[in-house]
């Protein structure tokens, strides 16, 4: 299969001509001919943090929901995307994981779904932002063991600074686990003794974390100078402002993982949200609760990648942010358009917005 593509991004470099894919899903050629029309053919995105889509709310999904989320993530430049689960009972959770599991085990078509990413319940009532406090629980072995006996568990977020979290962070660690650190009010101290005891990413830096200061940090000033750590970073330009955005970028330069922290109404007209008590609102281009807290994000992988782009990253680096350093941290394959690399691969236009997008040897397009 031809793409049909001018050039195409490959190991960080734009190379002219078109892109050729072999029946079992792999990269076949590169830089064949003098390539197609105006169309730029990059590595598929990966999104570490979908908690729902298309009205799709992964957290309830039966397959048909699945089967919708899975097509319109692809459809917007995903290949793989990690479910996340979040505020609700740990008996939800493990029901979650459940169907999680039974969805993996015959996937739909669309992108393909990666072991869910825990957002809870051991975070912070400090710092527990749009989450109910009523799911939250002190750090437990017994229920942290109940929950990866309940299904695929591949991320989990949690606060360093609860008592029994570095316990929990070193059990997660062996069970191959990557444990971040989020809705938290640690200190910078205790971020670094996490750190040590084996985390490897940040959620959403800057929301629902303690302030940076001068002489206290905390867990953004951590993240920024630790090379250990990969920064997870929603992209949207509202949960955090275009200048840190770019600052982030730039400190963190080849460890941000863009994210789009998507709810059930991403992808859906503010006029077709849900209209009832507790369910967020459009204003000022974020979905929030009554009382303003921003209850997650509404933008979609491509856009992220264009509002990197826009604020001055290189195609490269918005591609590696959007997609290679969340590999990277999930120990997936490397895909950087070289032949014989899974076929994960995302075709742009001029403005890059997504004309369609492979996966091993399917074909999705934006909805």
């Amino acid at each position: 299969m031809r793409l049909g593509v001018a050039r195409a991004l490959v190991d960080g470099e734009l190379v002219a001509g078109d892109v050729e894919v072999h029946d079992d899903g792999t990269v076949a050629a590169v830089g064949l001919g003098p390539g197609v029309g105006s169309l730029t053919a990059v590595p598929g995105l990966v999104d570490l943090q979908v908690n729902g889509v298309a009205g799709v709310d992964l957290r309830t999904a039966e397959r048909d929901g699945w089967a919708t989320a899975a097509t319109v993530l692809a459809g917007r430049g995903a290949t793989e995307v990690q479910p996340t689960f979040y505020s609700q009972s740990v008996g939800e959770h493990a029901a979650s994981l459940g169907r999680l599991a039974e969805v993996r085990a015959d996937p739909p078509p669309g992108c393909r779904l990666l072991p869910a990413h825990l957002e809870g319940p051991f975070l912070s009532p400090a710092r527990r932002g749009a989450h109910r406090e009523v799911d939250l629980v002190p750090p437990d072995p017994a229920v942290l063991r109940r929950l990866l006996d309940a299904g695929p568990v591949g991320c989990m977020t949690l606060a360093p600074e609860l008592d029994g979290a570095l316990a929990l962070i070193d059990e997660l660690v062996r069970a191959g686990v990557v444990v971040a650190i989020g809705h938290t009010e640690a200190t910078a101290q205790q971020v670094r003794a996490a750190v040590d005891a084996g985390a490897r990413l940040v959620t959403h830096c800057w929301n629902a974390q303690r302030p940076p200061t001068a002489r206290e940090p905390g867990t953004v000033g951590v993240a920024l100078g630790d090379p250990r750590l990969v920064i997870g970073l929603i992209a949207d330009l509202v949960h955090v402002a275009p200048e840190l955005v770019r600052a982030t970028m730039a400190a963190g330069s080849g460890r941000v993982a863009a994210t789009t922290d998507a709810v059930t109404v991403a992808g859906l007209p503010p006029e077709r949200w849900p209209d009832h008590d507790g369910a967020p609102r459009w204003v000022d281009g974020a979905a929030r609760l009554a009382d303003g807290t921003i209850a997650g994000g509404v933008a979609l992988p491509d856009e992220c990648l264009r509002n990197l782009v826009g604020l001055g990253a290189t195609l490269a680096e918005a591609v590696d942010a959007c997609g290679g350093v969340q590999r990277r941290l999930l120990g997936r394959a490397e895909v950087r358009m070289r032949p014989g690399d899974p076929a994960e691969v995302l075709v742009l236009d001029e403005q890059l917005q997504p004309v369609r997008t492979v996966i091993g040897d399917r074909v999705f397009e934006p909805a």
